[in-house]
């Protein structure tokens, strides 16, 4: 099981990336960069928090237009596991592999803190070993995490179970001060239709050891693993019968 984890200009949470995958989960990773076409043969992608090409234009405006994107778009086209998380949400939406956009934190603060989420929907790649009943608590940082769409765009993400995660308080409810950011619905995170691509603006590497003060981040990356297993397992079925 090997993962691809992205390096732009101006990543810099690639490192902590290949760090919980490798040294707490035990897979297999490693860096592809930018100039890149190839994907190595990952199994699943990811794209990492940072300021890829310094925000410049806007937040992933620049990095959709590298080489590695156009093995990406084929990658995600058949049916490869791609994460954006953070500044990778905002690549993916700007490459359109994901639906919406985000735009400036309606604060206009730059928001860095600790936020409580839940799973919406369990049927995802990205979130199904997250408990219905459970409150994840992930760091966010960001300048530009509101995320928004047109109101058909978003009734569309609704009725096909596509926002993956949402801001609540300590009490599990989507409040107007439980969001951090002004995103519609409390939104932290959201899939494509065929729910092999996923963005979420919480950065589940900077929680996944207990060194750093909790593991529920870990959840998001086994939810990957336990998906990718659960596909390998599908098809050596195939093959035996």
């Amino acid at each position: 099981m090997n993962f691809a984890v992205l390096q732009f200009p101006g990543s810099n949470c690639d490192q902590d990336v290949v760090h919980v995958l490798r040294n707490v989960l035990g897979r297999s990773a490693r860096l592809v960069w930018h100039k890149d076409s190839s994907l190595g043969g990952a199994d699943a992608v990811v794209i990492p928090g940072g300021f890829s090409y310094g925000d410049y234009l806007r937040t992933g405006a620049i990095a959709r237009f590298s080489a590695v994107m156009g093995a990406v778009q084929t990658f995600a086209s058949h049916g490869g596991l791609v994460l954006g998380i953070c500044n990778g949400f905002q690549i993916l939406c700007e490459a359109g592999l994901l639906p919406g956009t985000l735009i400036r934190n309606r604060s206009i603060q730059f928001r860095c803190e600790n936020v409580f989420l839940k799973a919406v929907t369990a049927d995802s790649p990205f979130v199904n070993r997250i408990p219905s009943e459970k409150l994840v608590r992930l760091p966010i940082a960001h300048n530009e995490g509101c995320y928004f769409t047109d109101e058909k765009t978003l009734a569309n993400l609704k009725a096909k179970k596509q926002i993956l995660l949402r801001y609540v308080d300590a009490a599990g409810e989507a409040t107007e001060a439980a969001n951090p950011n002004g995103s519609l619905e409390n939104i932290a995170g959201v899939c494509n239709e065929m729910r092999n691509v996923a963005g979420l603006m919480p950065h589940p590497e900077r929680a996944s050891e207990l060194l750093l003060g909790g593991v529920d981040g870990r959840l998001v990356f086994e939810s990957m693993i336990h998906a990718l297993q659960t596909k390998q397992a599908a098809s050596v079925s195939q093959v035996t019968n």
